[in-house]
């Protein structure tokens, strides 16, 4: 596969007739490093990488302070799909999943009960810790993209477009969202929703921006605001671990000591992380830090 001219990008535009704003999202190296961390199914595989896609986009559009993920979970065939990206423009995913796998593989195979969570931990300007918010929907669509439509319109009420694509060692997305307070024209979402409905997943994953925006959106007044870069890292640390032991509780954490040490790799990245049998005693003598991530197990 060439290397693609937007690799690992992340662009903010703006479609100043229509009053719309946009991101493009365009993940190589990064989604590589993700995607060979664990045997997925090409299926499973291709659900990962249009969510880690879309973790990005949203970081884009929250332009937070700290970092945002994006987790799916329900109790069917998928388990668990999760992608974080944050403020220093890493992005990391992981995803569970029982045995036999369906085709096509839709947000329908997480089951009943099933539940969207988009959790953004960010630090206020002039504050010392991070803030929470977590936003929670049901899972009711036929594919990601919709799945994402939906929770921007319960929780924003702004009408918003995403598009994903992940095959061939890369994964891409898409977003749209009408600017709130009537700028553009009466008609420019609808518009720009038409314009946005001409457009396939492939032809997405392999144009470059400019030239995307352009075929798409040259009639709208299509401004660039700025590209930066993204990469896969983890934020998995010590402390983080701890909080996770903290989490499970005393008793629980104890039992995981073998000959008096307790050891947990990462899911997302491998690294390892030993506690003593003095040192899981000294976790539960403070108060918890951060929440714990998932997937440190």
């Amino acid at each position: 596969m060439d290397k693609h001219p937007d690799a690992d990008t992340l662009t903010r535009f703006l479609l100043e007739r229509s009053g719309v704003r946009g991101i493009v999202v365009h993940l190589d190296e990064a989604w590589q490093r993700i995607a060979g961390r664990a045997h997925y199914p090409a299926e499973v595989a291709a659900r990962l990488g249009e969510t880690c896609a879309a973790a990005a986009l949203f970081t884009g559009h929250a332009k937070i302070n700290g970092r945002l993920s994006v987790q799916l979970r329900g109790t069917g065939a998928l388990r668990t799909l999760f992608a974080e990206c944050t403020a220093q423009d890493t992005v990391r995913g992981i995803a569970h999943y029982a045995e036999p796998v369906p085709s096509p593989l839709t947000p329908r195979a997480f089951g009943e009960g099933s539940l969207l969570a988009i959790t953004i931990e960010s630090t206020p300007p002039g504050a010392r810790e991070m803030t929470r918010y977590q936003g929670l929907v049901g899972l009711d669509a036929d594919t990601l993209a919709e799945a994402f439509e939906g929770y921007f319109q319960q929780s924003e009420q702004l009408p918003t477009r995403v598009l994903l694509a992940s095959a061939g060692g890369r994964a891409a997305g898409l977003m749209l969202q009408q600017l709130p307070g009537g700028h553009g024209d009466a008609d420019g979402w609808d518009r720009t929703n038409a314009l946005f409905e001409t457009l396939g997943p492939a032809e997405l994953a392999d144009t470059p921006v400019e030239t995307l925006l352009w075929r798409l959106f040259h009639e709208e007044d299509v401004k660039l605001l700025d590209r930066k870069p993204l990469a896969f890292a983890c934020s998995c640390s010590r402390e983080r671990v701890g909080d996770m032991l903290r989490s499970l509780g005393a008793d629980e954490a104890r039992a995981s000591l073998q000959d008096g040490v307790a050891e947990v790799h990462c899911d997302f990245c491998g690294q390892g992380y030993r506690f003593e049998a003095e040192q899981i005693e000294a976790l539960f003598r403070k108060e918890p830090t951060a929440p714990a991530p998932p997937g440190l197990q």
